[in-house]
């Protein structure tokens, strides 16, 4: 096989975060749970902290895998069963039996490759949050923020890495059954798959991750904090396991799946966008040769290894040593890769683009007529940058509404001083004026990179965008493991100093999951777009499409509800599930020992029951993800 330019650029820089990830994981091995290799301490109550950590830390990880295994049982039946319907539409419509399982196996392998994604990090998430708990107790800020972080990393560099390099390996080998240029159309056509895989595990895993986690918050918040008066992640409480196992089922294997399939979706985009024929015209990205076609691949495989640079920065060059550091080394990771990237991706764009290129568009000219878009590596780069700086705006706007240290979220805890109501007035209040400098952002990136490359232009802004992407899952990482180091210096009743550096990481890390769910809802709207764009020019729809139209006015009203709808199964589902936590650990608190005592009231008898809450938020969010499952899934198959 011959490797070209574009190949010497993705293949090491994805050994390169995959071996960066190996060597993260390893220094937080170096942090042992087991009691005997520790210098112990003793909590108010006389217990030993240190041995009450590897206990805690099973049940978590027990949790984690429990579900994992459940979920990803009903993906797997679920992605075979699809493939065959993908194998035979695509085969009937083009005629072709090896495009339809081409088409197959690149949505399998998507598929598969996000789940394998979303088990390491949930794998390592959990591996992390009970060593940052003992790092945080025996060396302070430093080396409890460097272990969070590293875990985040972990990982943000595995991801990114497997994803790139099997996306890359797929593409190679359908090279070999399509080794023509005037074929690359039909290949990327197939490997279009690959996204649809990434983003089918990824709508469980947030459907699914997101009832499981939020059924076990409210349950144990209701339960526990607002009725019986506890502590958060109090040990009596018997779902504050559930409630950290939650935490990294959602914002760790859901978001990570999420973020996976907004990179594989955009990157197959610009790929499709980039192999259509132009009419007329030879110079084309194809005609240019397999450098130019792998471009938009580069700049994910070049984003990897900066991020990797940036993350030193933030361990070794700039550590946090006093909680007031924490924030800020989180920003300058962001505006970092950010500016980094911006002269890489130029680099790139001169490197493998040609000079000058025609591509297939849809924008038309005064006369009405289909206009000649043509591409510069000048042009590329701005629509990079666009994706990448209005990434880094919507993440420095989500930090500034959703951080302690800023004006928005001290009004709101003010807020509090009057009551619920105004709370809850005031909250989303603040949530809605949030969204208005992304909007702008975002569209001032779809305009921008629209005008210049069209929508091969509004697909390289959502690969820019995506292109920290490696930092983003890092510091989005961050949060659960924080979160569930907090959870676990309570459950161990470690002295409250250890818990006041824990909260203070979870402070920031509340910050960085909201910084992430930016980034994925701000890509995720350049690649619909990018898609929707991919799709309309392999229909070579070339007049526009008229929304005064009866059929397609009144699609695009039921298309407008579908999110409503969503939302209402979702949080439906939510309330069931939160409701049958609820009465189980009700249930628990009013059991009795043979002594009159509970729970509640210090019963030795008695101890927590967290498997079996365990098990009623496994079951109610796979039981409950069907229906908005199968909404998101169906939609599009009836109305197309």
């Amino acid at each position: 096989m011959h490797f070209g330019l574009v190949d010497e650029i993705i293949v090491p820089s994805c050994i390169i975060g995959l071996l960066a990830a190996l060597v993260q994981f390893l220094i937080i091995k170096k942090i042992s749970l087991d009691p005997e290799k520790q210098e112990l301490s003793t909590s108010l109550t006389g217990e030993v902290p240190e041995k009450l950590v590897p206990e805690i830390y099973a049940k978590i990880m027990d949790g984690a895998i429990q579900f994992l295994k459940v979920e990803y049982a009903i993906c797997c039946l679920f992605c075979l069963a699809f493939s065959l319907v993908i194998y035979f539409l695509v085969s009937w419509g083009t005629h072709s039996s090896t495009q339809g399982a081409l088409t197959a196996g690149a949505f399998l392998t998507g598929a598969f490759t996000s789940m394998l994604c979303g088990f390491l990090g949930m794998m390592i998430a959990t591996y992390s949050n009970a060593r940052t708990t003992l790092a945080c107790a025996k060396k302070g800020y430093t080396e409890g923020f460097n272990t969070a972080f590293r875990g985040g990393s972990v990982m943000g560099y595995a991801l990114c890495s497997l994803g790139v390099f099997v996306l890359w390996a797929l593409l190679t080998f359908y090279r070999t059954v399509y080794p023509e240029a005037d074929d690359w159309e039909i290949l990327f056509d197939c490997a279009a798959g690959y996204g649809l895989g990434g983003s089918t595990v990824a709508m469980f895993g947030r459907v699914g991750g997101g009832i499981y986690t939020k059924a076990a918050d409210v349950g144990a918040d209701l339960c526990g904090k607002v009725v019986a008066g506890l502590d958060e992640d109090d040990p009596n409480n018997p779902a504050t396991i559930v409630d950290n196992v939650g935490d990294n089922v959602g914002d760790i294997a859901g978001m990570g799946a999420d973020l996976f399939g907004s990179f594989a979706e955009s990157t197959c985009a610009a790929l499709v966008i980039a192999a259509a024929a132009v009419e007329g015209s030879k110079h084309t990205l194809s005609a240019a040769g397999w450098d130019a076609m792998l471009f938009p691949v580069a700049i994910s495989a070049a984003g990897i290894v900066i991020c990797i640079l940036c993350g030193f920065v933030a361990t070794n060059v700039a550590p946090v040593k006093v909680e007031a550091y924490i924030e800020r080394v989180l920003k300058v990771q962001m505006v970092l890769t950010a500016l980094l990237m911006l002269p890489v991706i130029y680099y790139l764009a001169v490197l493998l683009l040609p000079a000058h290129f025609r591509l297939e568009g849809v924008r038309l000219n005064e006369d009405g007529i289909q206009a000649e878009i043509h591409g510069t590596p000048f042009k590329a780069f701005i629509c990079a940058t666009m994706g990448c700086v209005g990434g880094l705006i919507i993440g420095l706007v989500t930090e500034y509404f959703t951080s302690h240290s800023f004006i928005p979220t001290r009004e709101l805890a003010s807020a509090c001083k009057f009551g619920t109501a105004v709370n809850i007035i005031q909250g989303l209040a603040l949530g809605y004026k949030s969204c208005i400098i992304p909007v702008f952002v975002l569209s001032s990136a779809i305009f921008v990179s629209f005008q210049l490359c069209d929508l091969y232009g509004i697909a390289l802004a959502a690969l820019g965008m995506l292109a920290t992407l490696s930092c983003g899952l890092t510091i989005d990482g961050f949060g659960p493991i924080s979160d569930n180091a907090g959870g676990i210096a309570e459950m161990a009743l470690f002295n409250p100093e250890v818990r006041r550096r824990t909260d203070a990481l979870d402070a920031a890390g509340n910050t960085t999951a909201a910084i992430g769910k930016g980034f994925a809802i701000g890509s995720a709207a350049l690649v619909s777009l990018a898609l929707y764009g991919a799709f309309v020019i392999r229909l070579r729809v070339k007049t526009g499409v008229n929304i005064l139209e009866p059929t397609t006015f009144a699609f695009l009203i039921i298309g407008c509800m579908i999110p409503y709808w969503f939302a209402a199964l979702t949080m439906k589902s939510v309330g069931k599930a939160a409701g049958e936590m609820v009465a189980e650990v009700q249930r628990q608190f009013s059991k009795v020992d043979s002594k009159g005592k509970t729970l509640l009231t210090g019963s030795t008898e008695l101890k927590p029951d967290s498997k079996t809450c365990i098990q009623i938020s496994t079951q109610a969010s796979i039981r409950e993800m069907v229906a908005p499952a199968c909404l998101v899934i169906l939609s599009p198959l009836a109305a197309g």
